[in-house]
């Protein structure tokens, strides 16, 4: 019964790798073609979408793993199995760049402005990636004992007060900004926002199953929140949508004319 019940939760894993795979290989295409073109023509004052390509290429490699698990390559498998947690955690790292990076342009503007460089953001990027690698390797020599599994919800469960942190003083600070336009407060809290629901909706149940041993072994549990970590890449598309200027005020306008346009619709509707 329970291996019935364990296979069932495999093949629905395939299944959701399969829909999440063929829902966002052609944006996230379409979205590194634009990543490169901004990565080459980068300067001084527009460092911000490096964390951004970076957290894409995170994804991306997730994407790639999960090729490898949907068509059962069992050759390959435990390599890109340990590929797909190192870029997991490296985008977890570069969620948190992303934060931090909205918090330091309004909380502190001046600092951040005469540090703001290309070669910074670099090094900090490198640097995610090295403590991605580090730790999974660390996690891995201590042979995935309890240990490794508390050690690994510590580390899933340090971005959220800094997620709430970086939220909670760039409203306060956006609130004294006088100079900052409306639709750039919308998008700078939209972000954050929508990084503090990501990471809470995705990540969350997994960092319960590892804490509680009552319900680590749990078939049912550990599915869910092995399809919730395989749906990250696409939620880190529509955080790349709203970080781009302007995207959530043409969303919004969208929304206003679509509504308007039905209320338009039913008053010269014949009714009857």
């Amino acid at each position: 019964m329970m291996e019935t019940l364990s296979e069932g939760f495999t093949s629905l894993s395939y299944i959701i790798a399969c829909l999440t795979l063929s829902s966002t290989n052609s944006i996230h295409f379409s979205i590194m073609i634009f990543s490169t073109n901004v990565f080459l023509q980068v300067r001084n004052d527009h460092v911000a979408p490096i964390y951004i390509i970076n957290l894409l290429i995170s994804d991306l490699i997730q994407l790639c793993c999960m090729i490898v698990e949907v068509v059962r390559l069992e050759i390959w498998r435990i390599s890109f199995n340990v590929i797909f947690y190192i870029a997991l955690m490296a985008s977890v790292g570069f969620m948190v760049c992303v934060a931090m990076e909205r918090y330091l342009v309004i909380a502190w503007p001046l600092w951040y402005r005469f540090r703001r460089t290309i070669k910074n953001s670099v090094v900090v990027c490198v640097v995610v990636w090295s403590l991605s690698l580090f730790f999974f390797v660390f996690v891995h020599f201590l042979q995935y004992s309890q240990v490794t599994h508390t050690i690994f919800a510590v580390f899933l469960l340090l971005p959220f007060p800094l997620f709430i942190f970086f939220l909670r003083g760039t409203v306060k600070a956006l609130s004294a900004a006088i100079s900052v336009p409306a639709d750039e407060k919308r998008r700078i809290v939209a972000v954050l926002i929508l990084v503090l629901l990501i990471y809470t909706v995705l990540f969350l149940p997994t960092i319960i199953l590892l804490l509680v041993k009552e319900i680590k072994y749990n078939d049912a549990l550990r599915c869910v929140s092995f399809i919730l970590l395989k749906l990250s890449p696409l939620a880190d598309v529509f955080l790349y949508v709203f970080s781009r200027k302007g995207a959530v005020d043409k969303l919004l306008a969208s929304l206003c004319l679509d509504i308007q346009g039905r209320s338009n619709f039913s008053m010269h509707c014949p009714c009857g």
